[in-house]
């Protein structure tokens, strides 16, 4: 560890131990707050509203989470505007946004990265569980600085009660969930409570506890694995089928996980202090193929290979510490402080067969970020903040196609904002310096990145709003991106990274219309984004180790596109509301206009049409879930075909006095679509499941 980490990591320690002292001699004041579902705390430290946002963004919360919830982040959010998934599986699923993913989204757990491998590789899950998430808030766009160069793409933030941040009513709150689902003869258990254990001075004791438990088998699929163009390339190739063709269940598509996180938090009227542990474990199959293995047998007329083949399962296991605090303040310049701080020890472990360890992956790694919110100045408002993060990663096995290396990553940022008459005037600013080891060949890149955004938005009246944002970013190579050189069986391909990348900048606009009123809202995002040296994984046509050669390289790329979403209430009687809502999505992606040189798994356009009928013991909603085909595809990729999904959820209060039981079922990919998703690098071999029925029972109290 360099001179310049000892001295931060000293620093924040410090920080955080001196943290507590700070919060209990100052817990009694009051101060006001805004009412948590109407604020957006993802994208700036000025909290804002969803609607004032001059970005893309949503917020999955309520009953429209409990009608997503999948069992990884990916899935459940594929449904979003902009977002999709690399969908390696029902074990691995990591967001795409606009056409992005891996080390350009970030994915964060109550505000702190997640401190995994998922971004280094799509067969590598999410360490945070989403199914008892409060609320998952989205940002779309290159315009987020305040969780640095790695959020350049967007950020998802899974929100969840770990560290309680208000006193329950009645002194305990709560919820237990089980849930069964058909298409994988799965099971889900899940509940958190909070208890308030008595006082510390002016402040309330909160203690939280929760647990999941889930276990699905292999799940069915409508036909075959294998796609039709695939069937068809390999026909084309000449490839002979010796055993019957994969259908009906995809193989080695099981999962199974569990968490268990306590929390204790000391919350009084002038802010909050907790800690919080959490233990997960996974261990998933990965789908679409296993690694080959190459066994020496004699025979009466000489030696003789036979190959036989494994599949392939991880075991992830993830121990993690959180620190999160608030605390309103008394001086004239700044009016609150924000702290975030996380430490995790993962590790995951890649087996070729029972018993049979095949690569070893480890991350070891801790984060903060303390903000300080600026007192009001008439309109102006604003805040400044810092934020240090460190990574030693390690790969040890026959797949370390990335080499043990070391990150650490400092940052300055800030937000500013102000009103004058009818219009509204945002900006942003951030400083960050970057260092990556490859501590096997000794080999330390480092990289000084300043980013800026500015936009402004005009309230034409209290229902319609017009602004926009421009912005130029500035994002470090990733570690994988610059010291892979191995072969990756999981992805079927042989990386290669280059040491000699140097900064990605992406230079862009985004326009925004925003309405709404009594019984409508529509919400319109339209963006160009222009990268100079753009850093991705392309197939070269070469071949080593029986794989195709994929190398990182870096060109000129333009992504372009936009977002539409929008509800309408068309009738209510005083006892049923019928309500309409649409989502239209579309984005593209080249690396050589000219030449129509396109970016591999970009998503094609979608659309979501919703029906929904609720009333005061019934929810019922019924959607077609559209996707086009893709056929403007990169060199050595395959095409997809469209699909259409038809879905349908409902939920019922079955006890008219007790309005916290509830009973959920719902019925996805009701006509057994064939639904192959674009952005999944196993498109060809992997489809999304087959007809499903879920049903769920939750109780509050």
């Amino acid at each position: 560890m360099s001179i310049k980490s000892l001295r931060l990591t000293s620093a924040t320690s410090a920080l955080l131990c001196a943290t507590p002292f700070l919060f209990s001699g100052a817990l009694a004041q009051n101060e006001d707050s805004s009412t948590e579902d109407e604020i957006f705390v993802t994208g700036s430290p000025i909290n804002t509203s969803v609607d004032e946002s001059l970005v893309g963004v949503s917020v999955l919360d309520g009953d429209e989470l409990a009608n997503r919830l999948n069992g990884t982040i990916g899935e459940t959010l594929k449904s979003e505007p902009g977002v999709t998934s690399t969908f390696f599986g029902p074990g691995a699923s990591r967001p795409i946004i606009r056409g992005q993913g891996g080390s350009r989204v970030r994915v964060l757990d109550n505000g702190i990265g997640t401190v995994d491998a998922s971004s280094i590789s799509p067969d590598h899950a999410v360490a945070a569980e989403p199914a008892l998430a409060e609320r998952v808030e989205v940002v779309r766009g290159s315009g987020i600085l305040r969780y640095g160069s790695g959020a350049t793409g967007g950020v998802v933030n899974i929100i969840d009660g770990r560290i309680p941040r208000e006193v329950p009513e009645d002194g305990i709150d709560g919820v237990l969930r089980a849930t069964a689902s058909t298409v994988d003869d799965g099971s889900e258990l899940a509940g958190a409570a909070n208890f308030l254990l008595g006082k510390a001075g002016t402040a309330d004791i909160v203690l939280h506890i929760e647990g999941t438990y889930r276990d699905t088998d292999d799940y069915d699929i409508p036909g075959f694995a294998e796609s039709a163009f695939q069937r068809a390339a390999e026909e084309g190739e000449g490839e002979e089928e010796e055993e019957e063709e994969a259908r009906d269940v995809l193989e080695n598509s099981f999962t199974k996980t569990d968490t268990l996180a306590a929390g204790l938090s000391f919350v009084s009227d002038r802010g909050f202090i907790g800690l919080a542990v959490k233990q997960a474990n996974s261990e998933y199959g990965v789908p679409g193929g296993g690694h080959h293995h190459h066994e020496e047998g004699e025979e009466e007329g000489g030696d003789e290979e036979e190959e036989e083949e494994e599949n392939v399962f991880i075991e992830l296991e993830q121990t993690r510490y959180d620190l999160n605090g608030e605390l309103a303040l008394d001086g004239a310049t700044f009016e609150k402080i924000n702290i975030f701080a996380g430490y995790a020890d993962y590790e995951h472990i890649e087996f070729e067969g029972p018993g049979e360890v095949g690569t070893v992956f480890t991350n070891e790694g801790f984060e903060t970020r303390l903000e300080l919110i600026q007192r009001p100045r008439g309109e102006w408002k604003g805040a400044v903040g810092l934020q240090y993060n460190d990574n030693e990663f390690s790969a040890i096995g026959e797949e370390a196609f990335v080499p043990p290396t070391t990150s650490e990553q400092i940052g300055l940022f800030t937000f500013q904002e102000t009103n004058v008459g009818d219009w509204h005037f945002e900006g942003a600013a951030r400083f960050e310096n970057t260092s990556h080891t490859d501590d096997t060949n000794n080999v330390e890149r480092e990289f000084d990145t300043f980013s800026v955004s500015g936009g402004a938005d005009y309230h034409f009246n209290e229902n319609w709003r017009v602004g926009g944002t421009i912005f130029r970013t500035e994002r470090a190579p990733a570690t994988e991106e610059l010291f892979s050189n191995g072969p990756h069986l999981a992805t079927n391909q042989f990386e290669i990274g280059d040491n000699t990348l140097d900064t990605e900048t992406a230079t862009g606009i985004e326009a925004a219309i925003r309405f709404r009123n009594e019984v409508a809202s529509l919400s319109f995002n339209v963006f160009h984004t222009t990268y100079d040296d753009f850093i991705f994984l392309g197939a070269t046509g070469g071949e080593e180790d029986e794989l195709p050669i994929y190398e990182f390289q870096a060109a000129d790329t333009v992504f372009r596109g936009f977002e539409i979403a929008g509800d309408v209430i068309l009738s209510d009687d005083g006892k049923t509301v019928w309500t309409a809502d649409a989502v239209l999505e579309k984005v593209e992606a080249e690396k050589d206009v000219v030449n129509n040189d396109n970016l591999p798994q970009i998503p094609p356009l979608g659309l979501l049409l919703g029906l929904q009928a609720e009333s005061d013991y019934l929810i019922v909603r019924g959607e077609v879930d559209y996707a086009a085909e893709q056929n403007s595809v990169a060199p050595f990729e395959l095409p997809t075909d469209s699909y259409t999904a038809l879905n349908a959820f409902i939920s019922i209060t079955p006890i008219k006095s007790d309005p916290t039981l509830k009973v959920r079922i719902a019925g996805l990919n009701l006509t057994d679509e064939e639904i192959r998703q674009h952005s999944s690098p196993l498109k060809a071999v992997v489809p999304q499941p087959g007809r499903n029925f879920r049903i769920s029972l939750e109780k509050s109290f």
